[in-house]
């Protein structure tokens, strides 16, 4: 098959559909809805852990990166006791934070910060690609689906054209939802690594909406939907490219943000529900050890260890043990040893994390 280079952005094309701007009130009205509600969490720590661990997983699953919560979670608090699968997870949450924290400092997308994403994903400096033979197949037939630019200096350049149209709305004056659409296509048609796009892509996907304001922290992950969606996503990325049926390509990925953060409220509301209950069970139970920073500590990561709460609660070990015993005797946590460390597992967030 040809190699195919898209063509560099803005598109000059009519976007602004009846259903694409219908699509996109309700989108917008959704995703503004997450942010706000967001902030019912007082410490945003307990939902960028829990959530982004979450994305971590299931966008490598669409890689047929699998592995289950338990790893995840796991890995997160002790990478040596677990698989390769979920440290490569654990690589990816590293490289998503990464690029939160870069653009939430720098105020810009750049390309760079792209690089650096992708570095800290593969744990590899290879970089853009510079040899020829990249294809893209079916993995169930052999069948070759794409072949992106196969010359260094053809990807250099339509990176650094999507680099402008990132940063530079005067190109192009659309809403960003809609503009995150063509810069997700864009992207993953270079495709500009020997390895890690689509990963990459789906991070770019979630900073980029830090980038402009729409989030004030990195909670809306579209991997689940892509998952459930598999096949549509792969058919839609092909269509534009050969069909220019860009609106059934955005809706796609509009529906995907509504749905997204339909389902992340319900989930970010029920996590505050049982931080309630939980405080209200300590409170009445363990009045002694009850504390806000103790709460916090539970609900921050699924599996916790002493060190959490000797670093948080500025106690002594022989506390910090004393008061996961109690919490595991009236069964808010469960205690279980990982290799030759010992954990204590608030079981209710774990479920509703394995839920979604």
């Amino acid at each position: 098959m040809e190699e195919f280079i898209p063509k560099k952005l803005p598109l000059g094309v009519e976007l602004e559909t009846k259903e694409i701007l219908k699509k996109v009130i309700s989108a917008n009205r959704a995703l503004a809805k997450l942010n706000g509600i967001c902030k019912i969490i007082p410490n945003q720590n307990i939902l960028i852990n829990s959530l982004v661990l979450q994305e971590a997983k299931d966008s490598s699953e669409i890689e047929n990166i699998i592995t289950t919560h338990d790893e995840v979670y796991q890995g997160a608090v002790d990478i040596d006791s677990v698989s390769q699968s979920a440290k490569e997870v654990q690589n990816y949450s590293n490289a998503l934070l990464k690029g939160f924290n870069l653009v939430t400092d720098e105020k810009l997308l750049l390309t760079r910060h792209i690089l650096e994403i992708q570095q800290e994903l593969e744990q590899n400096s290879a970089g853009i690609r510079k040899q020829s033979g990249t294809v893209l197949k079916n993995p169930q037939t052999g069948e070759i689906k794409h072949t992106p630019p196969q010359h260094y200096d053809d990807i250099v350049k339509l990176l650094t054209n999507l680099e402008q149209y990132i940063n530079n709305d005067e190109l192009e004056d659309i809403d960003p939802l809609m503009k995150m659409a063509i810069i997700h296509y864009q992207f993953e048609s270079i495709h500009p690594f020997y390895d890690g796009n689509g990963r990459t892509g789906r991070i770019i996907n979630i900073i980029y909406l830090v980038y402009k304001g729409l989030l004030d922290i990195p909670i809306l992950y579209l991997s689940n939907y892509i998952i459930n969606n598999k096949s549509d996503y792969y058919r839609l990325l092909q269509e534009v490219r050969e069909k220019k049926s860009w609106e059934e390509w955005v809706i796609y990925i509009l529906d995907g943000v509504e749905q997204t953060s339909n389902e992340t409220i319900q989930l970010i509301t029920n996590i505050q529900k049982l931080m309630e209950q939980t405080k209200e069970k300590i409170k009445s139970k363990l009045p002694k050890i009850y504390s806000k920073d103790l709460i916090e500590i539970l609900f921050t990561h699924p599996y916790t260890k002493i060190e959490f709460l000797v670093d948080g609660l500025s106690i002594t070990r022989k506390t910090a043990s004393k008061y996961l015993q109690e919490l595991s005797d009236i069964g808010e946590v469960k205690s279980v040893k990982i290799g030759r460390s010992k954990f204590f597992v608030n079981t209710k967030l774990f479920a509703l994390l394995q839920k979604g």
